[in-house]
């Protein structure tokens, strides 16, 4: 029997979650964990159907969620100098239960990184307000603690990545790998893995991926409908 691996880089999952599944809540832990959940029962169904198997999740190996541990520290905004505890963030709560619930699900691996920050560069402007100042259509003085964010940088996410797509190939514990991903850092591994016969199957959530990466993996498709499809709203919700 065929077995499948998939690995889900949960920075970029959640990203997209909001755009591929507009009707849950993506700051509500549980509806996230359920949304992991329903994206690899979807892929395993599909996998299954044309595989035809009689049992979907017989053909799950085990499912890997990557992301990096929430930071827990606390620092100073960059205007008003005020303190802030990003342990008791609103963003750190959720992390932290969504990581919990998903270390629950049966068949789920949780691999964690570190969020670290530069002790020389902690906040930058927003995208939006940096643009504003270019044009000169806000002035500097009047920017506030809600025109920066801070500078959280993912270390050692995607190296966990590369590592799993390795041992799962050369210990033949699966035949298909699913790679819930946006960027190309996967490419040495699948490589790899399509050297060894794996089939490496890549869903970027109904995002664009460069016209290159099709030379890499063996299947592109995605677990959850297209969100750009407009759906006819049943009679009786009209």
């Amino acid at each position: 029997m065929s077995r499948v691996a998939i690995l889900i880089d949960g920075g970029y999952f959640m990203r997209r979650l909001p755009s591929v599944q507009p009707k849950i809540d993506p700051s509500d832990p549980e509806e996230a964990c359920q949304a992991v959940k329903r994206l690899i029962t979807s892929h395993l169904r599909q996998i299954n159907k044309i595989a035809r198997e009689a049992h979907a999740r017989n053909l799950l190996y085990r499912a890997f969620y990557y992301d990096a541990r929430p930071y827990l520290e606390k620092g100073h905004l960059p205007v008003s100098g005020k303190g802030i505890d990003y342990k008791k963030s609103q963003i750190a709560a959720f992390q932290l239960a969504l990581h919990d619930n998903l270390r629950r699900t049966s068949n789920m691996a949780v691999r964690l990184g570190e969020l670290r920050r530069d002790p020389d560069f902690l906040w930058e402007l927003r995208p939006k307000v940096l643009k504003s100042l270019l044009k000169e259509d806000v002035e500097f003085a009047s920017l506030t603690d809600e025109d920066f964010r801070p500078t959280f940088r993912q270390k050692a996410v995607d190296m966990r990545i590369g590592l799993d797509i390795a041992a799962i190939t050369l210990k033949r514990q699966a035949d298909t790998i699913v790679l819930v991903a946006g960027d190309s850092d996967f490419v040495p591994a699948a490589k790899l893995a399509r050297r060894e016969g794996v089939k490496i199957i890549l869903d970027p959530l109904w995002q664009s991926v460069a016209p290159g990466l099709f030379e890499h993996i063996d299947g592109l498709f995605s677990g959850f409908p297209n969100p750009s499809k407009k759906r006819q709203a049943p009679e009786d919700d009209q």
